[in-house]
């Protein structure tokens, strides 16, 4: 492991252990930041670790469930004890859940909110005091394309997004007095990960005794989501444009990633809503 250098910055990576966060913890290693990979599994950092050996990067692992308050608070006051300082957080850490609002459960909705929001919420409510005392800082939130305009079949997932913009551009405003920027990277489909592995299905949806009026509507979604892919970046990609806003000296607020995403914003802004209402729904529907 690379020494401590109290004049370096420090960054702070939730869900580190694959896709966007991996690249993003080697990426901002790489940009000579003390770097701290989370994730709630430490045994998927290890190759993390042997990468950042062979290169001899300040980076190192840390435990952390993002839908815990003692796990957050704990991690990040040990990390602000070791670096004295917290310059970057990039809350990464989120899964996707799909199913019809009618199939989804309270519990699923409520877990879908503890990690994509509300983990956020713990991380950012836990580094401000540090970035406020130093007078400086820069919060990374990584929202979606899907944050911005919505698609069939998942209402969790795009809710969960749609709050983190709304945090993002509020707290915004808020903490710029204190010299804390506030990011949102908005990618399109990202390959080379493990988030659609990660992928949750509505349990109501999978059930054979009981079969969902929606599951037609689930396997087209299945076939437009997988044509999605087919415009989908390198999380390395997500990474570098990270980097970039981090170091940048006037950073944008939102970092639309991908052609995509692109494209369905563009489209979003320009067409009457119903005509944009009627793509999407002939995407998804046929």
């Amino acid at each position: 492991m690379v020494p401590l250098n109290n004049n370096q910055k420090v960054a702070i990576v939730t869900g580190s252990s694959s896709g966007i966060g991996f690249e993003t913890a080697l990426a901002l290693a790489r940009a000579s930041f003390r770097t701290f990979a989370t994730m709630r599994n430490l045994a998927k950092g290890e190759s993390l670790l042997q990468i950042a050996k062979k290169e001899n990067l300040a980076l190192s692992t840390r435990q952390l469930d993002v839908d815990n308050d003692q796990s957050v608070a704990t991690t990040v006051k040990e990390i602000q004890e070791e670096a004295q300082r917290i310059d970057v957080l990039v809350n990464n850490a989120g899964f996707w859940l799909v199913g019809a609002i009618e199939d989804l459960s309270m519990q699923e909705l409520r877990n879908q909110f503890e990690t994509n929001f509300f983990g956020a919420v713990r991380l950012i409510k836990a580094v401000l005091p540090v970035m406020r005392k130093q007078k400086s800082g820069t919060i990374v939130n990584i929202t979606s394309m899907w944050g911005r305009v919505a698609i069939p079949l998942d209402p969790a997932y795009h809710a969960t997004k749609f709050a983190l913009e709304g945090l993002s551009e509020s707290i915004r405003y808020e903490t710029r007095p204190f010299g804390i920027r506030v990011i949102a990277i908005e990618p399109g489909a990202v390959v080379g990960t493990n988030f659609s592995n990660n992928l949750r299905i509505a349990n109501k949806t999978m059930d054979p005794s009981a079969p969902s009026p929606y599951s037609e509507m689930m396997q087209h979604f299945d076939t437009a989501a997988r044509q999605l892919l087919s415009y989908a970046i390198p999380p390395s990609d997500v990474a570098k444009v990270i980097v970039n806003a981090v170091t940048s000296d006037n950073p944008d607020f939102r970092y639309i990633m991908g052609q995509d995403a692109a494209q369905t914003l563009e489209a979003a802004k320009k067409m009457p809503y119903k005509d944009f209402e009627a793509m999407i729904q002939k995407q998804f529907f046929g």
